[in-house]
């Protein structure tokens, strides 16, 4: 007997890896360009590590704590609309079984077939087939506050040390130079490991974060060199 195959999808990582991917990249971004930008204003060593600490601390609680807040709104949606199906399963039973008869329709079954599979289903776990096929809500893409807000504040940290430690590893006069190639280089490197994970491609994945990588240095830095200059 011939060994089954296996399918390989990447859906059920969405959850978890876009949080990461945005801790990650804010992370290696805002530190990095907020050392750059003070670095461009002043050659204080003390300064420009003390700003990037700081960034990084404040930037990895703001992280998990916006992620807390959103998915946890995203989640008491979903719940409230769990809530308001289930009262109408419990209200219109009838009603409610038409309507899950119509959309296997419209999905291409004929009247007879969709209204056995209507009928199956819902004698199963009417909720779960309405949450399905009529609100689209799967369990792989539920919301989970706590861990979209660790995968993010962690990320950002870990993102957050690699500008701050080229900062800490280099002479003032050339942290905006180390830190700005160290930073590019590891952004290119977690756009192509975000793209791999999530099967797309490397490359696309690579320029989209170096692109606004570069730009948010070249941007910092400018303005760190003019009010530095005039204060």
């Amino acid at each position: 007997m011939p060994a089954r195959r296996v399918e390989q999808h990447y859906s059920q990582r969405t959850g978890w890896l876009r949080a990461a991917v945005l801790g990650a990249n804010d992370g290696i971004v805002s530190t990095a360009a907020l050392v750059v930008g003070v670095a461009a204003a002043t050659p204080d060593r003390h300064a420009i590590l003390l700003a990037g600490l700081a960034g990084m601390v404040a930037g990895a609680m703001s992280m998990a704590a916006g992620e807390y807040v959103s998915v946890s709104s995203q989640a008491d949606t979903e719940n409230a609309d769990l809530a308001r199906e289930a009262q109408e399963l419990a209200d219109y039973p009838d009603d409610e079984l038409r309507e899950l008869q119509a959309i296997y329709m419209a999905r291409g079954l004929d009247e007879a077939l969709s209204l056995q599979v209507a009928q199956q289903l819902s004698a199963r776990n009417a909720l779960a087939a309405h949450a399905r096929d009529e609100l689209g809500l799967v369990d792989i893409h539920a919301a989970r506050p706590i861990q979209a807000a660790f995968a993010s504040a962690s990320t950002f940290a870990i993102g957050a040390a690699v500008p701050l430690a080229a900062a800490f590893l280099t002479r003032p006069a050339n942290a905006i130079t180390t830190v700005s190639v160290t930073s590019l280089i590891c952004l290119a490197s977690l756009g192509a490991i975000a793209a791999q994970v999530g099967g797309a491609s490397l490359l696309r994945g690579a320029l989209r974060v170096t692109f606004w990588g570069t730009l948010a240095l070249a941007l910092t830095a400018a303005v760190g060199k003019l009010f530095g200059a005039t204060v």
